[in-house]
């Protein structure tokens, strides 16, 4: 059974100690990892998001605010997501930033030394209506066999309770894969509601890690200032798909280490 939120467990959350954080992630499922990159290079990523948006919105509409019953018509035409997949395609410094070791380390700690994409994500929160995202598994849209799957999401800027945080709650991955809503991939917001959850209130250059199985979502952005995050979603590579769903540009470059399973598959 899965209890109340215990908000003393964020300062645990932040362990160093490449041991300690495994421990502490396989028993409540995720991982907050401060000071992964400094402000300044934040600074420099975030007006490469919010350029890449600026371009996507002109050709498309690129609100990916969740449908569903649970947000209601009037409130979902109030609220804005930007969103782009496979952001190092569209900017070379995420693939950059896809190799580099202060993202991946962290990941190594706790699913060990060889690490697969599956996609990439960018999310950004426009000020005063940044829309929230109702508890959910990730594990619907990919399910693998060993569940190692897991997502790594990098904050370009301070992430508060007000600028609509990702909220987790502790130690839901042992629940397994739970049955979702008739309408979509999200949890019975009357089982779950989001005050169920705990709130991982991020810092600039904070990395915040969890596993796909871990119930999750996020409030709306009230504050006068956009959220603005890029999600790594990584596994271990020995760890197949059950069901070939979700597929993305990218998806298999191997990110650190090797590729245990893998086979030639060079063309004559």
């Amino acid at each position: 059974m899965v209890r109340e939120p215990d908000g003393s467990l964020l300062e645990k959350a932040t362990v160093q100690d490449p041991a300690a954080r495994r421990a502490f992630y396989e028993e409540h499922g995720f991982l907050q990892v401060k000071g992964v990159l400094p402000p300044d290079e934040c600074a420099v990523y975030r007006q490469e998001l919010h350029d890449l948006a600026a371009r996507l919105q002109a050709k498309q509409d690129i609100n990916a605010t969740w449908r569903g019953s649970w947000l209601g018509e009037e409130q979902r035409a109030k609220v804005q997501l930007l969103h782009c997949h496979d952001v190092q395609f569209h900017l070379a410094s995420f693939s950059r930033l896809l190799v580099d070791p202060r993202v991946l380390e962290p990941v190594a700690d706790v699913i060990g030394p060889n690490i697969q994409l599956h996609h990439t994500k960018m999310f950004i929160k426009p000020p005063e209506k940044g829309s929230p995202f109702p508890l959910h598994q990730d594990y619907p849209y990919f399910p693998h066999e060993r569940h190692t799957m897991l997502a790594a999401i990098l904050h370009f800027d301070d992430a508060p309770v007000e600028k609509g945080c990702v909220r987790v709650v502790p130690g839901s991955h042992k629940l397994g894969p739970l049955p979702t809503m008739a309408d979509g991939l999200y949890l019975s917001p009357e089982e779950w509601p989001i005050e169920r959850s705990l709130p991982v209130e991020a810092e600039t250059g904070d990395l915040l890690i969890f596993n796909y199985l871990v119930i999750h979502g996020s409030g709306i952005n009230t504050s006068s200032d956009a959220r603005t995050t890029c999600l790594f979603q990584l596994r271990d590579p020995a760890d197949p798909p059950t069901e070939q769903k979700h597929l993305s540009r990218g998806q298999g470059m191997i990110l650190r280490g090797i590729d245990p399973l893998a086979q030639n598959s060079a063309r004559r």
